[in-house]
Order: structure tokens, then sequence, then C-alpha cells
């Protein structure tokens, strides 16, 4: 159905009745309003069971009209909306006390994924629609997603995830009138389908294997019982926690992130040395290649940086899980990039923000962006996901047999 057909469109062209943007959009919040008058005439006309002008034993009747204001995406225009004698109709398609139509509140929460604070979304509808919106309102909007955000934490999981990667990001939060550099834990599944999957998102100051303990039962409870392997930051307690609660998972620290490490107190003279004879270890054939890289690079650097043979040696279960797998597993196990790649999004939407006032403020905007980045999600799976999931069947096949089709 169209309300200004191509004919008519056509003649009020050829007059210049358009002649920019703002036209054509005037036009359109015109047509909106005419639809949104005639369209709760009719639901009145259906709450009251009688036409206008008719007679009936009906003891309410229509009672003039209640002016208000809208507020849409072309911009903010004034309507008249019936009312019946004894105040029982409650029209539907513009309720009662509601001044944003549909569409509205999507791109308030739109526009506060992408980092705009409340008064700048503020400002942006002002300058861009012509309409006036509170802080108060704006914000009451954004809090709405909490309702969402916790519906999301808590809800039902599928009960096997082949490889699940957990990193953090940090994000500054005010606590007791101080701001304050919090940790945000984001965890990440592919599902038997290779799709990637926003498992949960936690905030907390504390990593010990008690609060990992807790997050580990939550997920279990919420479905998952079986992980093949988990590929993490070095989260102090987390190996504890998955030992106890998914015994028989395979646990592969990143590697990306214990060079970083190892590299964090290197003189920038033998930095680009160090990392070479790094990258023979970690990128060696098998496990006893690494280890003998390993050794080479302890009798180079051992004297000088003790403390990186150390940690490598100190982690090494952890370090050269993704040995044992062919070349496609271990390009996906190896680092925690899938998230990472999650977490570098999530800064550039926050680094307009500041601080966050609360730890909940800023729980609902890590699920807004995460909501939005699992929607590009959707549509691909894991790279060279149907060679990996028949070499995890081989690898995991007691595992895996409950879940073959």
């Amino acid at each position: 159905m169209s309300l200004l057909n191509t004919e008519e469109l056509k003649r009020q062209i050829k007059e210049g009745t358009f002649s920019s943007l703002d036209d054509i959009t005037n036009e359109f919040k015109a047509i909106l309003k005419e639809v949104i008058q005639t369209a709760s005439q009719e639901e009145l006309t259906s709450h009251l069971g009688y036409d206008k002008h008719k007679t009936t034993d009906n003891t309410n009747s229509r009672n003039g009209y209640n002016d208000k204001t809208i507020n849409s995406k072309y911009g903010q225009f004034d309507v008249s909306i019936p009312r019946d004698r004894e105040s029982t109709f409650e029209p539907q398609l513009v309720k009662k006390r509601e001044v944003l139509l549909d569409g509205s509140e999507d791109l308030i929460l739109s526009l506060y994924t992408k980092g705009m604070s409340v008064r700048d979304i503020q400002h942006h509808l002002d300058d861009l629609y012509g309409y006036e919106l509170s802080t108060e309102t704006i914000s009451n909007i954004t809090t709405k997603v909490i309702e969402k955000a916790n519906e999301w934490q808590s809800r039902p999981l599928e009960p096997m995830y082949p490889i699940i990667f957990m990193d953090a990001t940090v994000l500054k939060i005010r606590v007791d009138r101080v701001v304050k550099n919090i940790a945000a834990y984001i965890m990440l599944g592919i599902t038997l389908e290779g799709k990637k999957e926003i498992i949960g998102i936690w905030i907390g100051e504390n990593e010990t294997s008690k609060y990992w303990l807790t997050v580990l039962n939550d997920i279990k409870k919420r479905g998952i019982q079986d992980v093949l392997i988990f590929a993490i930051d070095g989260l102090n307690g987390f190996n504890e926690a998955i030992q106890a609660v998914y015994p028989k998972a395979e646990i592969q620290r990143c590697i990306v992130h214990q060079i970083r490490s190892s590299l964090r107190f290197v003189s920038w003279k033998d930095r680009k040395a160090v990392a070479k004879d790094l990258k023979s270890v970690y990128a060696a054939h098998n496990e006893e290649d690494a280890q003998i890289a390993l050794t080479e690079f302890n009798d180079i650097w051992g004297t000088k940086y003790p403390n990186i043979t150390n940690s490598w040696t100190t982690h090494w279960n952890e370090l050269s899980t993704f040995f044992k797998y062919p070349d496609s597993v271990r390009k996906l196990i190896y680092t925690t990039n899938p998230i990472e790649s999650l977490n570098a999004n999530i800064k550039r939407k926050t680094k307009s923000k500041g601080s966050f006032p609360t730890e909940e403020s800023a729980f609902k905007m890590l699920y807004l962006v995460t909501q939005e980045v699992q929607e590009k999600w959707k549509a691909n799976s894991i790279r060279n996901w149907h060679e990996i999931y028949p070499q995890l069947s081989i690898f995991f096949s007691e595992i895996m047999s409950k879940y073959t089709k």
C-alpha cells in the first residue's frame, strides 16, 4: 500500500514540491502523522463498537483529542489522538505517554553503542532530527538494556563448545568516587558448526581460582557440559578452576601474550634478536624441537634475561598444548586473537567515554557492543572449520561421539 502513489509523486516532483531532502522528510512526517491519526480513530471506533455520528446505547463515547508531540527518526511532529469519555481507550499504535516511535529507541541505542555519551546523543538528535529529549529520557532508554543484558547473561547455552577463548580488557570505572582500572572478562565459544558465540561478560577486580570457579560453574549450570580446549591469557587461578570443572579439557596459554610479557623488560637494542630466538621456540615443528630451541635460547639469553626462560619453563605445559595438533588447529588456538579483535572494537567504542560511573553502565555498554559484533558474525564460520572439526573428532573421539549426529 502506498499513501503517496507513483503518479502523485511524479506530479509533485514536476511541480517542484520536493527540492531538497528536507522536503522529502517533511512529506514523510506528514504521511506518518496522517497514518497515526487515522489509525487511532479506527482503534477508538473498534473500542467503542460503533462509527462516529452513529447512535448507540453504549454509555461510552468520543471525547475530543489529546495533542502530543511525537519524536521519530524523521523528526518531530504533533498528532491529535482521540480519547473516550470513560478513559478506557488504550491506543496501541502510539500508546499513552509514549513520545518515541519504534525505531527511535533503536537509533538511540545504536548511537550509544558507538560510544556517544547521553549528552552527545541529546545534541545529535536535536541537530539532525530537530527534536529534544531530556538526558533522563535517553538514560531511561539505555537502562532498559540492562534487563535484556541480564537475560542474555543467564540464557541457556549449548551443551558442547569445542573451543572456548577467554581474555580481558581493562576499563576505567568509578568506584567510591575513585576511577579504577577494572578488568572485564569476555568468554567466546566456537560452536560445533564453527560459529563464534559470545558466552558471557564478567566484570571484577579479583583473579583467583575461587572467582573463576564461580564463573565456570555458572556456564555449566547454563548448559555447557563439555569443552575440548580452553585458549586463555595468563589469568591467575583459571587453570585450576578449569581442571576442577572441566577436567577433560585441554588448556592452551596464549603465545602472543606470552611473547609480549617476555619482551616487556628487554632492552630496545636486544628486542629484535630476542623476539627472533623466541620465534624458533613457538614456531618449531613439534614439542621436542621447541624444547631444544628453548634450551638454546636460555644458553644465549638466560644470564641476561633469566625471567624469560623461567616463565616459559614454568608455564610450558599450557604453552605447548598446540604442538600436538595439525596446523589448522594450531593456528586457531595458539592465540586468543579471535577475542582480542573484539576487545579492540570495545576499546574504540569506549575511548570517548573516559570512565564509566558504575560497573552496571560498563556492563551495559559491553553488552551492546558484543551484540552488534555478534550480529556481524552470524553469516560466517571459523576459517577452515571443515578441516578442524574432523581433526578434533579424532583427538577427542570419546567426547565428540556424544554430539555426532
